[in-house]
Parts: C-alpha cells; sequence; structure tokens
C-alpha cells in the first residue's frame, strides 16, 4: 500500500516537473499575457490593459519601427516598460524635450532602440535615459485582449510621422 501511495505521489511530482518546464518555455520563450499600467501609451494602451506579448521576434531580431515592446527599465531594473521603437541601430532621431522647447539630434548605437510612449507629455523613455540596449527587450505586443471592447490587433502610433522612413 505505501509503495503505491509513494509511486503515485512521485508520478505526480513528475508530472508537475514536467508541465511546469513547459509552462516555463512557453512563457519565456513564446509569450505571455501582459498588463500595462501608467499613461505613457495613450491613447493606444490605456492603464490597466492587458495585453499578449510575444518573444519571439526579440530572439530573432524582427523589432522593427513603430512596434510595441516590454522592455526591462534602463532606470529600474525591477520593473518593465512598455514602448514604442521610434529607431533602431544606425537611426538618426530627432530628439526634443517632453515641453517641446529644446531639439536636438541622436544616433542609435549598434545593439539599441530609440523607444518612446505614444503619450510624449507624460512618457518616461529614451529622451530621458537615452537609447535602449536590444537585451533589455524581453517582447513584442501586438493584440489587446482586454477590455473586450478594444479586443484586436493595436492601432497605428498617433505619433507615427515620428518614426517614418523620409
Amino acid at each position: 500500500m505505501l509503495r503505491g501511495v509513494l509511486g503515485k505521489t512521485f508520478r505526480l511530482l513528475g508530472y508537475t516537473i514536467q508541465y511546469g518546464c513547459i509552462a516555463h518555455c512557453a512563457f519565456e520563450y513564446v509569450g505571455g499575457v501582459v498588463m500595462c499600467s501608467g499613461p505613457s501609451m495613450e491613447p493606444t494602451i490605456q492603464n490597466s490593459d492587458i495585453v499578449f506579448a510575444e518573444n519571439l521576434s526579440q530572439h530573432f531580431y524582427s523589432i522593427q519601427r513603430g512596434d510595441i515592446v516590454i522592455a526591462k527599465s534602463p532606470s529600474d531594473p525591477k520593473s518593465n516598460i512598455c514602448k514604442r521603437v521610434i529607431g533602431l541601430e544606425g537611426d538618426k532621431i530627432l530628439t526634443n524635450s517632453p515641453s517641446g522647447f529644446f531639439k536636438g539630434h541622436s544616433y542609435v548605437p549598434t545593439g539599441h532602440v530609440w523607444l518612446e510612449g505614444d503619450n510624449l507629455q507624460n512618457s518616461t523613455d529614451s529622451r530621458y535615459y537615452g537609447p535602449v540596449p536590444y537585451g533589455l527587450i524581453r517582447g513584442r505586443i501586438f493584440f489587446k485582449i482586454w477590455p473586450l471592447s478594444d479586443f484586436g490587433f493595436l492601432r497605428d502610433s498617433p505619433n507615427s510621422y515620428r518614426f517614418s522612413d523620409d
């Protein structure tokens, strides 16, 4: 009897570890559900919207201008940020302060991207901490799950002129 109970216990433990490993790989390499907080991506993503982030683009270096990404914050590694890619390595970016008074140019170095929120007046982004290393990107957001009224693929940036190829 004891042998039967131990056998079932170890079998259950083995299945739990296997499924845990599968779940970990799925969330780490395929993608997962993320809740975005803060006003920096309004109106595209509102505070507390739930989105799906896929992680394959980050692994295959297929992040493009205009993509919305989840990245580790350069100023606080314990938190994640949700921002739009404005520039890729080698791009020349027209930078301006949040007030819009000071303008200049920055170049995105190799292995980095330039990230900005859609709500330029209320976003802490590359205009503050500079280009973000590509290694800090965790995934690309492309689908909104909640609220159900906004269910579907994300719309274009209200600031699309910021990353045009012109």
